[in-house]
């Protein structure tokens, strides 16, 4: 028996808002969109040009109030190739929210909040 990941989930309060995020800071493109029959939810699925990894966007028409990440522990990484590149776009946008210098690596915040890491790609 073999497991693959298939996919992680993100909750969005503005679907439009949020794909136009992942879109310009990290380069993903929509490939599946999944609406209910009565409106209740939306999901979209998005993708790298490279990997099998998928993020699916979830939005809830019912949700109102902004989501409670906790202490915002868990996120997911991101590789780069072009690492000053990467970060001078994520600095223009307002998104980078922490910076590990020493490490190399630093973290870009989504709409809602969601913490992105960012890493040199190894060579």
């Amino acid at each position: 028996m073999k497991f693959t990941i298939a996919h992680s989930n993100i909750n969005v309060c503005d679907l439009e808002k949020s794909l136009e995020f992942y879109k310009k800071a990290l380069g993903l493109e929509e490939i599946r969109r999944h609406k209910a029959a009565d409106g209740s939810f939306e999901l979209v699925f998005l993708a790298d040009s490279v990997t099998a990894h998928r993020i699916e966007l979830t939005w809830l028409r019912d949700k109102e109030a902004p989501y409670d990440l906790g202490d915002n522990e868990s996120h997911i990484a991101f590789t780069v190739d072009d690492i000053k590149a990467a970060h001078g776009l994520h600095e223009q946008m307002g998104c980078i929210c922490y910076e590990n210098t020493g490490m190399g690596l630093y973290f870009i915040e989504d709409p809602d909040g969601y913490w992105l890491e960012i890493l040199p790609a190894k060579k």
